[in-house]
């Protein structure tokens, strides 16, 4: 869009930050709406997903494998062995493990929205969705959006609940609430301090692991969303200017680097979300 002279760059990098929505959005970030590209693209890429893993599971041979399967093979290992290091209790990992081997792999394909070509698919649907009523907006990546990566995050915290009680008990949850990080007292007056203390930490906690889980995907999916943007911008500047040459190689050089670096930042990115997804489930199954 740039490309078209129409968008000044603060203009070209505000429309790509805009969500499809259901409501005019009021700012970046706005609980009250649904990003309805989000939501679609996040939910074909997990289909998507688990039809790979189905079209893994199916042709998987006890023979020779195939390059497919043993790179399937390969990531299910590891998954499962990091899965082993923190989480002790075989039933529960019966559920997580599989569980974490389909938010690796999610993830990984909700980040890869990143690496197409910033104005691909918001060109297509420039022309496309205002011909069929919809707003000139649209977002193809959904880790970029806060309300995904919090979404994400808020599932865990409602399994890590889950295997609190479970594992633990109600009874025994119950009283790691207010009983844990610092103990409780034969003095009743103490008692009940120490239980409020302790339970307010224990709150705080559940707060800030959740919070920190979806913001440090969110975060690094953000900004590597604008050093594209700003990529981009080298281009269109390229085909606007009469000296564009310079702007070209720059495009080029710059884009070169940074989609090499964002390969491993997208991997990385996943790998620590399902990573951290298991410690706190296993601290779940820990008792305090």
């Amino acid at each position: 869009m740039a490309a078209e002279g129409t968008l000044t760059p603060g203009e070209y990098i505000r429309h790509h930050l805009v969500h499809l929505t259901n409501v005019k959005q009021k700012s970046i970030v706005d609980f009250s709406v649904i990003n309805i590209d989000s939501v679609v693209v996040s939910s074909v890429l997990g289909l998507f997903t688990v039809f790979v893993l189905w079209l893994a599971a199916r042709k998987a041979t006890a023979g020779v494998p195939g390059r497919f399967q043993a790179a399937v093979e390969m990531l299910v290992e590891m998954v499962d062995q990091q899965a082993k290091s923190v989480i002790h209790n075989a039933q529960s990992r019966k559920l997580v493990a599989p569980m974490a081997l389909t938010v690796f792999v999610w993830i990984f394909m909700m980040n890869f929205m990143d690496m197409l070509p910033v104005d691909l698919l918001p060109q297509i649907w420039h022309t496309a969705g205002p011909a069929m009523g919809y707003p000139d907006y649209l977002r193809v990546v959904p880790t970029a959006d806060l309300s995904t990566t919090l979404g994400l995050s808020v599932s865990v915290l409602l399994l890590c609940l889950f295997y609190n009680i479970k594992i633990k008990g109600l009874g025994g949850w119950t009283h790691e609430l207010v009983c844990a990080p610092f103990g409780t007292s034969k003095n009743p007056v103490w008692a009940v301090l120490l239980g409020v203390v302790n339970f307010l930490m224990q709150m705080i906690e559940f707060v800030a692991k959740t919070v920190s889980h979806g913001m440090r995907l969110f975060g690094n999916m953000f900004a590597g969303e604008l050093v594209f943007m700003l990529i981009a911008l080298l281009g269109a500047y390229a085909t606007l200017s009469l000296g564009g040459g310079l702007f070209f190689v720059g495009h080029l050089i710059a884009g070169t680097i940074w989609t090499l670096f964002h390969i491993l930042v997208i991997v990385l990115q996943a790998f620590i979300f399902m990573m951290l997804a298991l410690i706190y489930l296993g601290q779940a199954h820990d008792a305090h």
